[in-house]
């Protein structure tokens, strides 16, 4: 079985795409992570779902869970406003990762091994610089097991 067996279309969002409406859509869709793509469409990097909340949550809730705990319900909605006015670049981490990006012909096990390697969801499958759609672990584990 190869990356094209396990191909499904994927939505996308642009570097210059409303941070707030790539959450939106990530959370809308019960996507597993965020293929984001340059200006000639092609995979610039792609956000766990984990990455994108990782935009949401402040950095001190994220490093000292005690203060997490202290912030009530009514509250904790405020923080995904924070990226309100904000586009996908402006909140992209600044470490460049590996890009999970296969080939049509790549296997299970090197998808698997990508999916692992990069700690992602999924994989944007590429051929000739064109986006052709992605491979999500869910995919991956659906036909293996």
């Amino acid at each position: 079985m190869r990356a094209r067996d396990l191909l499904a279309d994927f939505p996308v969002v642009a570097l210059d795409s409303s941070a707030i409406e790539a959450a939106r859509l990530l959370a809308d869709q019960d996507l597993p992570g965020l293929i984001v793509v340059d200006n000639a469409g092609s995979p610039f990097t792609i956000l766990p779902g984990t990455q994108v909340l990782r935009l949401a949550v402040p950095a001190y809730c994220q490093d000292d869970p005690a203060l997490a705990r202290v912030v009530d319900e009514a509250h904790a909605d405020r923080f995904l406003r924070g990226l309100d006015g904000l586009s996908v670049r402006q909140c992209l981490p600044k470490e460049h990762r590996e890009l999970p990006v296969a080939r049509p012909e790549a296997t299970v096990l090197e998808l698997a091994a990508l999916m692992a390697r990069t700690r992602s969801p999924l994989v944007a499958v590429v051929e000739g610089g064109r986006l052709l759609g992605a491979v999500t672990l869910q995919a991956l584990l659906d036909r293996v097991l």
